[in-house]
């Protein structure tokens, strides 16, 4: 089965941020992409799914326990 591919605004939404921190999360190797280029025009980039998840996942942060 092929890797989903997600196109930069629905992992803006996903992610509840701007394209731009999207943008950055790509440029600082955060977030995997797939450059779908088809010419000397611009690039056409998405993100697989599983990168997606990926990134979610090694965010995650567990809250502390309450000191007693």
């Amino acid at each position: 089965m092929p890797a989903r591919l997600l196109s930069i605004p629905a992992v803006a939404a996903a992610l509840d941020v701007d394209r731009r921190t999207v943008y950055r999360f790509i440029a600082a190797g955060d977030l995997p992409v797939v450059d779908l280029r088809t010419g000397t025009g611009r690039s056409r980039v998405r993100v697989p799914a599983a990168g997606l998840d990926e990134f979610i996942s090694s965010r995650a942060v567990i809250a502390p326990r309450p000191r007693r």
